[in-house]
């Protein structure tokens, strides 16, 4: 797989007056992306926060290209871009599942932090889902 895929309806109160879906929502559904590939790694981010290991937004960004609208079916395409100890950074891509336009490409950076805000390694506190996104990092690498 050269990236996670999944799909969302647009709807009503996402849109403003112009029927068109606003700004700040491509941010939420970059949220969805993540938190339905971490589910797919079977790593739930509800484990992970009652575990007390959290991945604040640091950096993030959005390229809107095309308008999304009411009741549109849209497929949220995630990969990891990069991967150290300390961070990863995530690539989306927002598309209409009708016709297949892009809508938005974008990208986040995520620290790794316990309960208490200090950074930290995630390979030393989860080794096991250390190991999973080393595996889905190589497959979005090597085919994509």
């Amino acid at each position: 797989m050269n990236y996670f895929e999944t799909e969302i309806r647009v709807r009503y109160a996402e849109t403003d007056k112009m029927g068109v879906v606003h700004n700040a929502n491509y941010f939420a559904w970059f949220d969805i992306a993540r938190v339905e590939f971490f589910r797919t790694l079977s790593h739930s981010y509800r484990e992970l926060d009652d575990g007390g290991i959290y991945f604040p937004v640091v950096e993030s960004y959005c390229r809107y290209l095309q308008p999304a609208r009411f009741d549109d079916i849209i497929c949220l395409r995630l990969q990891i871009k990069k991967l150290s100890y300390a961070k990863f950074t995530f690539g989306y891509e927002v598309r209409r599942k009708d016709d297949g336009a892009l809508l938005a490409t974008g990208w986040s950076v995520h620290g790794f932090i316990d309960a208490s805000g200090k950074p930290g390694s995630i390979k030393k506190w989860r080794p096991e889902l250390w190991e999973d996104l080393q595996k889905a990092f190589a497959a979005h690498s090597n085919n994509g």
